[in-house]
């Protein structure tokens, strides 16, 4: 909330466009997917009524915490997702060409990690950012492959240790994972991830 948002023109911006019906309104299901697995969708104010919930739902929306309804909306949302697992995990990393140590960092702490990683470059220390964006798909394959050729991995969070654990699974012992937990009420130091980067680089 203290930077600005720089939105590009709009001719910038690619835009998938929507899949709309083709049904008659008696006919149509919001949740009834094809091969796709991604149902169509309808414009407001067309003439279709539809219910909306967060629960396990029909085809038509309706809230069903039965079995069989719960089975097949879970595996649809899951096989609609496969395809994206490890070609859509967004991310910006910099200066890994030649890093000893990674940090990992998502949301704000990522601003004070660029800070860190700054003053141990100054220092001699050879450190990469790696600032995750999207949480999932998250990038197990890209850590991985760091993971085979970096000391370890500086892991800042503005908690006590969740993303964490996704970074420790997809390194899988071949680099060191190092936590950096901050409880909250102001962001990190940056001195204190500076000194974790050192450290780790020994």
């Amino acid at each position: 909330m203290t930077e600005k948002v720089v939105i590009p023109p709009a001719d910038e911006i690619e835009v998938t466009p929507r899949r709309y019906t083709k049904k008659p309104p008696a006919e149509f299901n919001l949740y009834e997917a094809d091969e796709t697995l991604v149902p169509e969708m309808v414009k407001a104010g067309d003439g279709y009524r539809f219910h909306i919930t967060g629960l396990t739902h029909d085809q038509r929306g309706y809230p069903s915490m039965t079995v069989p309804t719960q089975d097949r909306l879970v595996r649809r949302l899951l096989d609609k997702l496969k395809p994206f697992q490890n070609g859509r995990a967004i991310f910006d990393a910099a200066g890994l060409e030649d890093a000893e140590v990674v940090v990992v960092s998502y949301g704000i702490t990522s601003r004070v990690a660029q800070r860190a990683i700054e003053l141990a470059r100054q220092q001699g220390v050879r450190a990469g950012k790696f600032r995750i964006i999207s949480a999932w798909p998250f990038p197990e394959r890209h850590i991985a492959e760091l993971a085979g050729r970096v000391k370890a991995f500086v892991v800042p969070e503005l908690n006590m240790g969740q993303m964490v654990r996704e970074v420790e699974r997809s390194a899988a012992g071949r680099a060191k994972v190092i936590s950096i937990g901050h409880a909250g009420g102001t962001v990190h130091d940056p001195e204190v991830i500076l000194k974790a980067i050192v450290e780790a680089a020994k």
